[in-house]
């Protein structure tokens, strides 16, 4: 006679966390980190959306969203339209969804210029996001990817994270603009989010081959210390392409290496926070 087998031990209960990826700076690999950071928690077991609050929609593109499928778009749930759920949309990934975003959003800080929550009105949106019985229940990781300036949509996305990832290219001005974003964030966390840290500054678009790489890693790594990554992410032809075929690159080609460095991030950003990855 056989004994019954050992239940398995409940998982703890994961407690939400909101990460915005912010960057003034246009082309350093933000909305990709975005789209594969997100692919590369989902991976290893988190549930995860990501909310595009870039009016360009680069990261919905990149996670296979045709702009015919974005009826309802983070631009109306900002505006107060319609519900976080009706926006929420499954990618090919499992546990991985996106609320999509369209040009609208251009529109919206005039909008919301004189409103007395125009700070807070992403916060108000994702209260009770992984709750039990919402379109995001389980979810434990909110992405959110902010334009490439220090608009009121990016104030937004500060006031209501819990912490900021900082992609940073190795480039020759890499310091400068940094230094710009993390005044903004220390007024943030004065004014609207005292919570609000720095999660890490991750860098990308490394070439081990270009001289000038490895001189802005040595300075930011001396400017900024334990806040920055042991992860780079490369510069690899792979990444590239994957979002012209509407696909993080874990799927593309979950081999190459730019698909390997972000598992590795999504592993060290789970370790930062002492979350240990769930069963899949």
């Amino acid at each position: 006679m056989t004994s019954d087998p050992t239940p398995l031990p409940a998982q703890p209960e994961r407690p939400l966390r909101i990460l915005a990826l912010a960057n003034q700076k246009g082309g350093v690999g933000k909305t990709t980190t975005a789209i594969n950071l997100g692919t590369a928690l989902a991976a290893i077991g988190e549930r995860v959306l990501v909310f595009d609050l870039d009016p360009q929609g680069n990261a919905s593109t990149g996670l296979g969203i045709d702009r015919r499928q974005r009826r309802v778009s983070t631009y109306h749930v900002m505006s107060g339209d319609a519900p976080l759920a009706d926006a929420v949309i499954p990618t090919a990934v499992p546990r991985l969804s996106v609320a999509p975003s369209t040009m609208d959003l251009l529109g919206l800080e005039l909008e919301m210029a004189n409103s007395a929550d125009r700070a807070h009105r992403l916060r108000n949106v994702l209260k009770g996001v992984g709750e039990a019985g919402t379109a995001t229940e389980g979810v434990t990781y909110v992405l959110i990817d902010c334009p490439p300036s220090l608009n009121l949509l990016t104030i937004n996305a500060l006031a209501a994270a819990d912490a900021v990832l900082v992609p940073l290219q190795c480039e020759f001005f890499a310091l400068e603009g940094l230094s710009q974003l993390l005044r903004t964030v220390e007024q943030v966390r004065g004014a609207l989010n005292p919570r609000l840290t720095i999660q890490g500054i991750v860098l990308t678009m490394f070439d081990p081959r270009n001289n000038l790489s490895a001189q802005v890693v040595a300075d930011v790594r001396s400017f900024m210390g334990e806040k920055v990554y042991e992860t780079m992410i490369p510069r690899n032809v792979r990444v590239s392409e994957a979002p012209s075929h509407g696909k993080p690159v874990l799927l593309y080609d979950l081999k190459c290496a730019g698909s390997q460095a972000y598992l590795r991030l999504a592993s060290e950003v789970i370790q930062r926070e002492g979350r240990m990855p769930v069963a899949a």
